[in-house]
């Protein structure tokens, strides 16, 4: 299973970035795809994930401020993050599960000036 996570760069406070993550490979149909980042000197940490079935849980950044989706038929996860702030500054990493495995894709940057 190989993830390809795009849509990131830099943006002002305040506005809005989406990004997307590609899954292809043997990826068994009952699975958890979710978007993970990580700052410079901090752990990573669970923004959103998002079941095929469509259940989602959300981390505490994205509460009230990103939207994960998906489209199954794609095999393509969505983040759609709006009212960045710098705080969200970090890489964006996505992230599949399933059959007992995880896989991570390269991550993406997101850059949020003030």
């Amino acid at each position: 299973v190989q993830l390809q996570a795009s849509g990131g760069g830099l943006v002002q406070a305040g506005g809005s970035l989406r990004l997307s993550c590609a899954a292809s490979g043997s990826i068994f149909s009952s699975n958890v795809m979710g978007w993970y980042r990580q700052a410079p000197g901090n752990q990573r940490e669970l923004v959103a994930a998002i079941t095929s079935g469509g259940i989602i849980d959300y981390g505490d950044p994205a509460k009230g401020q990103f939207t994960i989706s998906r489209d199954n038929a794609k095999n393509t996860m969505y983040l759609q993050m709006n009212s960045l702030k710098p705080e969200d500054t970090a890489v964006y990493y996505c992230n599949l599960q399933s059959l007992g495995l995880e896989y991570w894709g390269q991550g993406t940057q997101v850059t949020v000036s003030s």
